[in-house]
C-alpha cells in the first residue's frame, strides 16, 4: 500500500487546528485559563501600552470569528481576574499578573511549538503560511458576505 500526501482541504487545516488548538489547552487548563482568555491576553499583550477595549473586541472577534457579546464576557473575566485593568474610561492595559501569565504560558508552548515545527524547511513553511493567509482572506470574504 503506498500513501500519498493529502491536498489541504478544510479537513486537514481542521485537523491541523484542532490538534493545535488541544495542545494549547493543555498548557491553558494548569493555569485556569480558557483559550478565548489567552487569545484576548495576547492581543493585551504584544499592545504598545494600553488598548481600546472595543479595539481589543474586535481583535478577538475577528481573530475567532465569534460575537462581540462573547468577548466582552471574556473581557469582563480578565479583569475580575486581575489579569487586565480599565486604564480611563475606554481603555485597558495588561497588568503585572497578566503579563507573568502570559509569559509563562509562552514559555511552555515554544518548546512545544520549536519540537513540531523542527525539520520542516524554510521554504516549506513560507509557502504554507502564504496559503493559510490567502485561504483566511477568501473565507473572511465568504463569510461576510454570509453575515450581511
Amino acid at each position: 500500500m503506498t500513501t500519498t500526501t493529502p491536498l489541504v482541504d478544510p479537513r486537514v487545516i481542521g485537523l491541523v487546528h484542532y490538534a493545535g488548538r488541544a495542545l494549547l489547552q493543555q498548557v491553558l487548563d494548569r493555569h485556569g485559563m480558557t483559550f478565548e482568555q489567552s487569545v484576548t491576553l495576547r492581543l493585551a499583550a504584544i499592545a504598545d501600552g494600553p488598548v481600546g477595549r472595543e479595539q481589543l473586541v474586535d481583535g478577538v472577534t475577528e481573530a475567532l470569528r465569534t460575537g462581540a457579546g462573547e468577548v466582552h464576557g471574556v473581557l469582563d473575566e480578565l479583569l475580575a481576574a486581575g489579569l487586565l485593568a480599565p486604564d480611563g474610561e475606554a481603555e485597558v492595559r495588561i497588568t503585572d499578573a497578566g503579563r507573568e501569565l502570559y509569559a509563562t504560558t509562552s514559555a511552555a508552548t515554544a518548546p512545544i511549538t520549536a519540537r513540531i515545527y523542527d525539520g520542516i524547511p524554510a521554504e516549506d513553511l513560507a509557502v504554507t503560511g502564504r496559503v493559510l493567509t490567502l485561504l483566511t482572506e477568501r473565507y473572511g470574504t465568504e463569510l461576510a458576505t454570509l453575515t450581511r
